[in-house]
């Protein structure tokens, strides 16, 4: 496993890390201890960073309850990122958005995650206009010692822009891969302008990315099952399955779709953390040794060029 400085944080990450909505049942159930033990095997392989969220898990919280359990003992060698701000999913009535509800949102996920701090917090809210009272309110907790860094999820230049207006957005996570490479115009390079550490979810485009999928495939999750609510939707996913195919096909022997799209994503200049996440021991270690190697310019520019070439022969 590679290791490198995150953004303007002193911390040394893994070049990849781990996501943790999976193993809170919301992609497929998997029991507890599956569960724990896919967090030790990424553990066991290199991964220092782990992602998780108070709205991840089916009942909500549950990625976080079982990332703090799998981390026992080991706390002081890992780095958690997690994510507050899921208004109005926990109660019919929603929350109040201000600096108290905010303050609790983190002392639950600091209660779930069995931990004193939180090493990253974002705010959740992807599209929020006006970022104050989150502002306001990590730069509190941070004063008070309950996180380290905070930053924003979201994938509009904008709103980060926006959330950084001070300069102490410290991490920004974001969707980026080679099926969605659209941060590499903007965002990417603002990153780097201001020194912000990115995180990077979807590296595999949920799961497309693996190369393990056919045509005729069809997903049952809560989470990718809308990819076939209709015609369009259908199209782009068969569209998108077929030019994956194609580019895994074109790989030198031994070279694995996943390992190359994961080191797509983190060999960028802007030095991304990719999240994958993993839903068996299995999964996590695979994921791991992608972490080893930094493709070049040239690389990724073939790797991209190659992919687009694909989608357009699929349509």
């Amino acid at each position: 496993m590679l290791y490198r400085e995150f953004g303007k944080t002193d911390w040394n990450v893994s070049t990849i890390g781990m996501g943790t909505w999976n193993i809170g049942n919301q992609w497929g159930e998997i029991t507890e201890d599956v569960a724990i033990e896919t967090v030790r095997s990424a553990f066991d392989h290199g991964v220092n960073l782990f992602d998780t969220a108070e709205a991840y898990g089916i009942p909500q919280g549950l990625s976080e309850e079982r990332l703090g359990k799998a981390l026992q003992g080991i706390r002081d060698r890992a780095y958690i990122v997690t994510k507050i701000g899921s208004w109005g999913r926990r109660t019919d009535e929603g929350l109040p958005k201000n600096i108290d509800t905010i303050r609790l949102c983190l002392q639950a996920s600091l209660f779930r995650m069995k931990t004193d701090w939180a090493d990253g917090v974002l705010c959740h809210e992807g599209d929020i206009e006006d970022p104050t009272v989150y502002l306001e309110a990590f730069e509190g907790l941070k004063q008070q010692g309950y996180l380290r860094a905070y930053g924003i999820s979201t994938n509009k230049f904008e709103v980060l822009k926006q959330f950084n207006i001070d300069g102490t957005c410290g991490i920004v996570e974001l969707d980026y891969s080679l099926l969605n490479p659209k941060a590499e115009a903007k965002i990417l390079p603002y990153c780097i302008e201001h020194n912000i550490a990115v995180l990077v979810r979807g590296p595999l485009a949920q799961g497309l990315l693996s190369g393990k999928y056919a045509a005729d495939t069809v997903f049952t999750d809560t989470i990718r099952g809308k990819w076939h609510k209709n015609a369009a939707k259908q199209a782009k996913l068969d569209r998108d399955i077929a030019a994956v195919k194609a580019l895994s096909a074109s790989l030198p022997a031994g070279t694995t779709m996943a390992t190359t799209a994961l080191q797509y994503v983190i060999s960028h200049p802007a030095q991304p953390v990719a999240i994958p996440g993993a839903k068996s021991p299995q999964q996590a270690a695979m994921n791991a040794q992608a972490g080893d190697r930094i493709l070049s310019a040239i690389d990724r520019t073939a790797l991209l060029h190659r992919l687009e070439e694909s989608i357009v022969q699929a349509v």
